[in-house]
Parts: structure tokens; C-alpha cells; sequence
């Protein structure tokens, strides 16, 4: 594996299987991990600092949640995505975002409208200084992330987790430059906007229009071919590199 490193060290005491997880997953899903990457149990560990029981269990619920995959003879690598099983995750997620933005209609305080508002200027903003692709995916999904807490659906939130970080996978192998990222805060925006209006109908009919055309766009993706070459630190380092955990 590389020497250059892909994840950060686990906060000590933490459940070390749970923050590996975490940790994994989100470089993974920041494209630090990249599709076809290898995830051996015994180098990660040793990269980690910890023993390889937590990073086995790890690996395994990657594999549970469509983010890796087993190939015989090789072992666990990172998933790489099928175009037609993306688009049918779509439209359940689009049936999904819709129900939580109407059940997040109905509990919103202002707390939770100011932190909602707050992510979402601050997401205006990067997009107005051309934020890269990693920042607008870790953006997109704490928005949806927060809408999802306020619903206060257990079981919509862990069905929703499961289906975002596959969704969101398929963004970094099917990604179209900037003009993505603007539409889909413009999106956010009016998903804000029948939210607090206190119109769960309106609410519910933005968040599915969000995801109908989020589909759409990635379609279009990958009828247009192969994306560029990424830029910024992913692009430059070795396959499968992590950071040491202390």
C-alpha cells in the first residue's frame, strides 16, 4: 500500500470497531479510498495502530453497505459502482428524501432552521468559490443528514445512511464538474424554503424533485463518458494509502 495516508487516528477509548468503521468510510466516500482499492485487514491494521479484530469488523460493515465488495482470491476492495443498480437506488432514495422532508416540515424549531440555514449559505458560499468535489459531497451530505435527524425516524434514518453513502459513492465515478454542485445547492434551496414555509406537501414535492434530478444528471454523466481526471489531494496519491491511528 502507499505511504501516503487516507484516514486519521481514532479518539482514544472510542469503540475501536465503530471508529474504524467511521474512519474507513469516510475516505471511502471522500474518494480517499478510491473504487477497486484493496482493503487488507492486516495492512489497514498496522496503518491504524490497532489490533485487526475491530478493523475485520470494520471491513465487514463496508461490505453490509454496498461501499466494498468481496472478490474471490483477492479479498475486500472498495465497490465500484453498476450505472443500472445506481439509478434504481435513486428512485427509492427520491421516495425516502420526500417522507423525510415531510416528517422534518412537521418538527422544525428554530434551531433546527438556523442550523439548516447556516449549512446552507455556507455551502452557497463554497460553491461561489468553486468548491472542489470532495467539500461539495461532505456539504450535501450533512444537509440531508440534518433533515433526516429532525424527521426523527429511526428507521428512515438508518434506511436512508444506507442508501446515501452508496449514492454518494457513485458521485466521485460519475461527477460533471462544478455545474452539478450549483444546481443541486439551488435544489437545497427551495427544499429550505417549503420546509419553512410549514408546507410538508411542498416539502416533501422539492426534496423529490432534488433526487429525480440528481438522477437525471447522473444518467446524463454517464452517457457523456468518462469523467476528467480528479484534482486536488486524492488524484496524486498511491492506491489504498491510510494514515496511522494513534
Amino acid at each position: 500500500m502507499s505511504a501516503q495516508r487516507a484516514v486519521n487516528p481514532v479518539a482514544a477509548g472510542s469503540l475501536l470497531a465503530d471508529q474504524a468503521y467511521e474512519e474507513l468510510k469516510s475516505a471511502v466516500l471522500a474518494n480517499r479510498l478510491r473504487p477497486g482499492d484493496a482493503l487488507s485487514v492486516p495492512a489497514l491494521a498496522a496503518q491504524l495502530n490497532i489490533s485487526r479484530s475491530p478493523v475485520r469488523e470494520a471491513v465487514q460493515r463496508l461490505i453490509h453497505d454496498g461501499l466494498a465488495t468481496h472478490v474471490p482470491h483477492k479479498g475486500a476492495v472498495v465497490a465500484t459502482v453498476d450505472v443500472e443498480d445506481v439509478r434504481q437506488l435513486y428512485v427509492v432514495r427520491e421516495v425516502m428524501e420526500g417522507l423525510a422532508a415531510r416528517l422534518a416540515t412537521e418538527r422544525l424549531d428554530a434551531t433546527r432552521v438556523a442550523q439548516l440555514r447556516e449549512l446552507l449559505e455556507r455551502h452557497e458560499q463554497e460553491i461561489g468559490t468553486g468548491v472542489d468535489e470532495r467539500t461539495h459531497i461532505e456539504m450535501d451530505m450533512a444537509y440531508h443528514r440534518t433533515i433526516r435527524e429532525v424527521a426523527g425516524n429511526d428507521h428512515l434514518t438508518a434506511a436512508l445512511d444506507a442508501i446515501q453513502g452508496k449514492a454518494h459513492l457513485a458521485l466521485h465515478q460519475l461527477w460533471r464538474g462544478q455545474e452539478a454542485s450549483r444546481l443541486a445547492v439551488a435544489e437545497h434551496r427551495r427544499i429550505f424554503e417549503a420546509m419553512t414555509s410549514g408546507d410538508p406537501d411542498a416539502a416533501d414535492l422539492a426534496a423529490r424533485d432534488h433526487i429525480r434530478k440528481l438522477r437525471i444528471r447522473l444518467s446524463q454523466g454517464v452517457a457523456s463518458g468518462p469523467s476528467a481526471p480528479q484534482s486536488g489531494p486524492a488524484s496524486g496519491r498511491g492506491r489504498g494509502g491510510v494514515r496511522p491511528v494513534d
